[in-house]
């Protein structure tokens, strides 16, 4: 076996904390880790009801929490069949941690992305057509969400699975090369190492740890060229160069991230080219009195 897996945490993570664990092999191997390192994990089990027999595994966390001696919290949200299931459900899956985390008074929720995860996701989002940004991957931490296992690999998380006796649950989804992320894992990302006669995990991971660097230095320069908080002028954006003016949009505007037709569309707004725009998720960004405004349409 590998050498034992230790957890990646900032030194304000104390006890106690969430886990978000699915009942996969990642999450059961970060909640028998946390409970190891003191953190008094609650484990949080977040139920989207899209497929049968889901409920189900909320009973195998329940059951690893109370072997590993972890308090247990079931959730439950509703995902509306659609366009976008996929983003709507991790969306509701994070608000749901999120609210966990405030009512358990925990300091963080932890979730157990791996160094192939993130290998996985800047391919994901290269293909997405994103900037530097998408191409950084995850970050190990966003405000109270923390990925711990980020350096491990997949399979040194579930060789610790396994070692502890804890069976995992089988998602027969993560099989389905239809979801473009599985996609990536079983077919293009093999491909692609076969092809380069190497392993690209830590190519990729190296890649986005250098985006990441450099990507929050241009977020803070652009945010200090444009604070967006208190009265954003418009004129002050227009008049910055297109990729700064990006980057300040795109940190004015927060998560979802907006699509770069979309921060062009803002930019236009801002340069009196016109005077509103709709942007997905039930956003619109308007100009009134030589200031920008984001309001929520529904």
């Amino acid at each position: 076996m590998a050498a034992p897996i230790r957890l990646d945490v900032p030194p304000d993570v104390v006890p106690p904390v969430v886990v978000g664990c699915s009942g996969g092999a990642d999450s059961l191997a970060l909640l028998a880790l946390a409970v190891e390192a003191g953190l008094e994990p609650i484990a949080v089990h977040v139920d989207h009801g899209l497929r049968a027999g889901s409920d189900r595994e909320a009973d195998v966390v329940a059951g690893a929490a109370a072997r590993l001696g972890a308090r247990f919290d079931a959730r439950r949200v509703h995902v509306e069949s659609g366009p976008n299931l996929e983003a709507r459900a991790r969306a509701a899956r994070y608000d749901a941690l999120e609210m966990a985390r405030a009512e358990h008074g925990a300091t963080a929720v932890l979730v157990a992305h791996t160094a192939d995860d993130q290998a996985e996701t800047v391919l994901l989002n290269l293909l997405r057509g994103s900037g530097s940004a998408g191409l950084a991957g995850m970050p190990a931490r966003r405000g109270r969400l923390v990925r711990p296992l980020l350096a491990a690999r997949r399979a040194d998380v579930r060789a610790e699975c396994a070692h502890r006796h804890l069976v995992p649950v089988e998602d027969p989804s993560n099989e389905d090369v239809a979801h473009r992320r599985n996609w990536i894992r079983h077919e293009a990302l093999p491909l692609l190492e076969h092809g380069a006669a190497r392993d690209l995990t830590p190519v990729l991971t190296r890649q986005a740890d250098v985006l990441r660097a450099e990507s929050d230095f241009l977020d803070a320069l652009a945010r200090a060229s444009w604070p967006g908080e208190a009265g954003p002028r418009a004129s002050d954006l227009a008049a910055l160069p297109d990729p700064l003016a990006r980057r300040a949009v795109r940190c004015w505007l927060g998560p979802p991230p907006p699509a770069l037709d979309e921060v062009d569309a803002v930019i236009t707004v801002a340069r009196g080219e016109r005077r509103a725009v709709d942007l997905a998720g039930g956003r619109r960004v308007e100009r009134g009195a030589g200031v920008l405004h984001a309001v929520r349409t529904r």
